[in-house]
């Protein structure tokens, strides 16, 4: 079976791969993590315009109505250029569980924003001291009429200054297990809403504490059926895990060009130290690596997009893989480097910080380890 992409999404990704390019690659990063926001809106608003913000909303809703294959060379080029902001929470999370789960009034509500650029989600789940399990989530919701009100602390929130809206996981129900979780969906506009800004390891994706304190919601913000949250966001997994997967191949594609470019140029004892063989062998591993999580990346968007019965081993495997290669490319690249790769001046540590958020991004390693042993029926 062939997995690759098709002539018109590879048409596509030329096209945001050169936009990109004119737009300076890694600067925009590089001027994000300054401070300069306005570049990077205005870079995104460039991406909007190209349609990679309605790549996977439905048609009655503002989009193109294509699938997660339609994404992979958008995901692969921000992956490339260590993109700031919430393209993969908004369109390879939030997205499709509005497409699947979310009312009528919902989608008519975001989904045409999302396609115009004009709308942003982040996803709040953990708190403070806790872990991604269910029993850690803490966050009350309390119904009262047609009202939620929402109490607790979410930390480690990426981006959430730059979202219009949270997805939060919440304990609309008693005990403490997956039985009484909800997700609901908080717009940024309510004033009681305190948000803390935290440090990073990569400060392209910038973190935030959110606290709330009596915060009335409606309760038609709520994403699927009440205290059945936990099953919902199963499905949103499912979905930024292939995404992210995807964006972990483009990086680790532009680290293994760059390797290799290095090894060039650099010469040592009157040659490049590209003709040592141990530099050859270690550029020739970081290849294999790109290309195996490439392979699988591929396919775990396509069993997701075509609803085959390992999806959940091909998302969940691919996730893992693609992670650990990406931090082994990423450390190879800073030793061929040399001294020059541990400097601000060189890219090499934008993606080694990368490389180092997402290794735990939405679960460590381990509990994806044990989700795909679990759906393999180990």
């Amino acid at each position: 079976m062939d997995f690759s992409l098709n002539e018109e999404q590879e048409m596509f990704r030329n096209y945001v791969h050169k936009y990109l390019n004119d737009k300076g690659q890694t600067k925009i990063a590089r001027e994000f993590i300054k401070g300069e926001r306005e570049f990077y809106q205005s870079v995104f608003l460039g991406l909007v315009e190209l349609g990679c913000t309605g790549i996977n909303i439905s048609e009655e809703n503002g989009g193109m109505g294509l699938g997660a294959l339609d994404l992979v060379p958008i995901l692969e080029e921000l992956g490339r250029n260590v993109l700031p902001g919430l393209y993969l929470e908004t369109n390879a999370f939030a997205v499709p569980l509005l497409e699947r789960f979310g009312t009528t009034e919902q989608k008519e509500k975001y989904l045409p924003a999302v396609a115009d650029g004009t709308q942003t989600f982040s996803l709040a789940w953990l708190e403070p001291g806790g872990s991604y399990n269910p029993s850690d989530i803490r966050m009350t919701a309390s119904l009262t009429g047609d009202r939620i009100i929402l109490n607790g602390t979410k930390t480690l929130v990426p981006d959430a200054e730059m979202a219009n809206s949270l997805i939060l996981l919440v304990r609309t129900g008693e005990g403490d297990g997956t039985e009484g979780v909800s997700l609901v969906i908080l717009d940024q506009s309510d004033p009681k809403i305190r948000i803390k800004r935290l440090a990073n390891i990569d400060e392209t994706r910038q973190l935030a504490e959110i606290t709330l304190e009596n915060v009335a919601i409606s309760n038609e913000q709520l994403i699927g059926p009440l205290h059945e949250g936990w099953e919902v966001l199963q499905n949103g997994l499912l979905s930024i895990n292939a995404a992210l997967a995807s964006v972990m191949v483009g990086g680790m594609e532009k680290v293994v060009e760059m390797a290799a470019e290095y090894a060039k140029i650099r010469e040592q004892f009157g040659q490049p130290i590209g003709r040592f063989q141990a530099i050859k062998h270690r550029i020739v591993d970081m290849k294999l690596d790109l290309e195996t999580a490439r392979s699988l990346a591929y396919y775990a968007n396509w069993a997701l997009e075509s609803g085959a019965e390992d999806r959940v081993q091909a998302i969940f495997s691919a996730r893992i893989f693609a992670s650990e290669a990406f931090n082994r490319v990423a450390a190879h690249n800073i030793q061929i480097h040399g001294g020059i790769g541990f400097t601000e001046e060189m890219d090499c540590h934008l993606f080694v910080k990368r490389a180092r958020f997402y290794e735990n991004y939405l679960g460590s390693t381990q509990s994806y380890y044990e989700k795909t042993a679990a759906a393999l029926g180990w």
